[in-house]
């Protein structure tokens, strides 16, 4: 499906989200606040808009995306990113590897976003940052209702003029239907460890962007739990 749309897929959604979809991405840079020298996550990154974006401030952005299509797209458009095909899920990399891991309306779109949440937090080095713009749910009951109504009656007719397959689409409002609001995923991110964690409604919570922080002591008590259990190991008595 992603492979099928990769061509327009940015400017899809530029028209989608009526021009947010440069407003969200700025404030995700933002929030990630990249830093010379530092080695960048962007994960489900698609055609790499976000992380050409991140790579501005002279971070080392690795892109990672399921989408063989995307990636050739990405490639195509951005010579100095390096794409990696991988599964959120099963991330290529070792622990404590990456200052800051990014996601944008990418998490959705995995089969057990559990799972992808603690890959993030085992590549995150210790006190680093996790930061997650995703489609979300607007507080407001009237708001609701209209955003409701624009991807029953508008999105359609968009997606029919600029997408190069349509039908995909239906799945995107599906899938933003199904998604948890802001409060659950919040506790998903903590559940996996994190800590700090927090959000902050963009386009009247149309979008969240989340943040969390991997512990600094982190390593510390990992290596203890590992110690404890080879200890243990050892008081067991041979059979």
């Amino acid at each position: 499906m992603f492979d099928d749309v990769a061509r327009r897929y940015d400017r899809t959604n530029a028209v989608l989200s009526v021009g947010n979809a440069y407003l969200w991405r700025v404030a995700m840079v933002r929030a990630v606040a990249p830093q010379s020298g530092e080695r960048i996550l962007d994960l489900a990154a698609g055609t790499g808009t976000s992380a050409a974006a991140l790579a501005h401030t002279g971070a080392r952005v690795i892109a990672v995306d399921f989408s063989p299509g995307m990636i050739a797209e990405g490639r195509r458009r951005h010579k100095d990113i390096e794409f990696v095909q991988a599964d959120i899920e099963k991330l290529p990399f070792g622990d404590d590897e990456f200052d800051a891991v990014a996601i944008s309306f990418g998490l959705r779109n995995v089969n057990d976003p559990k799972a992808a949440l603690s890959e993030m937090y085992r590549v995150l080095k210790p006190g680093g940052r996790l930061v997650i713009c995703e489609f979300s749910k607007p507080p407001r009951a009237l708001l609701r209702m209209g955003y409701a109504a624009y991807m029953r009656f508008v999105m359609p007719a968009v997606v029919g003029a600029t997408s190069s397959n349509p039908a995909a689409y239906t799945y995107l409002a599906q899938s933003i239907q199904a998604w948890p609001d802001q409060g659950q995923l919040s506790q998903w991110i903590r559940g996996s460890g994190f800590i700090r964690v927090a959000y902050r409604n963009l386009t009247a919570g149309v979008v969240a962007l989340h943040r969390g922080r991997k512990p600094v002591d982190a390593a510390v008590l990992a290596s203890v739990a590992k110690r404890k259990g080879k200890a243990s190991s050892a008081q067991k008595p041979k059979l």
